[in-house]
């Protein structure tokens, strides 16, 4: 049960959170001088290219590996949202810095990323306020990217948010792709200290031990809130399906829905 609960997020959240595009990725520029030290620490997702997640943070930190990032992302699951069942959804990639005389282009490397790693790129941060960040995948014929706006506040001044898109509109990127994100209403635990689902894909997520250690533990929660994410499922479809009229206006809820990924960060 533990599986098949992580097999329908899985593939809901495939159709999410970056779009598609033929021909390759876009020459995007990265920011000069950037300072990955001063990126370090927790970050608020104020716009992100078609997701339905709500209360999304990034959170920077160094590994014991030299040019070596983890980045986790910590979210409110559109799914389970739809669910009675408390959450956190949290998905940790690795970030390596291939060349460290451009350290603002690195690459991204996600768990459930079957078409591999992505290019990372930071276009432009004061380190206090704002940032904004591209990816980019490369794909057979195509590419698929997703921009991210991202607040050390959970919000961010218009000045700071029309700065940023303009930024990406100057490379090619749309910024009427990109979702509002709501970051109110969101848990006011501290990390990991979530009741009910506390959801942990990380490098080390899948294997053996790890599995049987989750089983154990939240198997039984998850299993009770199978019938709602099953039951749901229309009802993420015709969100899905409908999100495309516009998908620069935030809905009622404060979420947004769009017909495309969820791993691409």
């Amino acid at each position: 049960m533990f599986r098949l609960c992580i097999g329908v997020l899985s593939l809901c959240a495939v159709v999410l959170s970056h779009t598609y595009h033929l021909g390759a990725c876009p020459v995007v520029e990265p920011m000069p001088g950037f300072d990955m030290n001063q990126m370090l620490g927790v970050w608020y997702v104020i716009q992100k290219t078609s997701t339905a997640s709500h209360c999304i943070t990034y959170n920077f930190t160094r590994t014991d590996e030299p040019s070596t990032y983890q980045l986790e992302q910590v979210s409110q699951h559109f799914i389970l949202g739809l669910t009675p069942l408390k959450h956190d959804y949290r998905y940790t990639g690795i970030l390596t810095v291939p060349d460290p005389s451009v350290s603002a282009r690195m690459r991204v490397r996600f768990p459930l990323s079957v078409a591999g790693s992505a290019s990372y790129t930071v276009i432009s941060t004061d380190y206090s306020k704002y940032a904004a960040i591209f990816t980019c995948q490369k794909m057979s014929f195509a590419h698929r990217q997703s921009a991210t706006i991202l607040s050390r506040t959970k919000e961010l001044d218009k000045m700071f948010v029309d700065k940023m898109r303009t930024k990406l509109a100057t490379f090619g990127v749309d910024p009427y792709d990109l979702s509002l994100i709501s970051q109110s209403e969101c848990p006011k635990h501290p990390n990991g200290t979530t009741e009910g689902v506390n959801i942990n894909i990380d490098p080390n997520t899948f294997s053996t031990h790890n599995i049987g250690e989750a089983v154990r533990k939240t198997g039984g929660v998850l299993a009770d809130g199978v019938e709602y994410v099953v039951d749901a499922g229309k009802k993420v479809y015709h969100k899905v399906a409908s999100s495309k009229e516009d998908l620069t206006e935030a809905p009622s809820n404060g979420r947004s829905m769009d017909a495309d990924a969820e791993w691409l960060p």
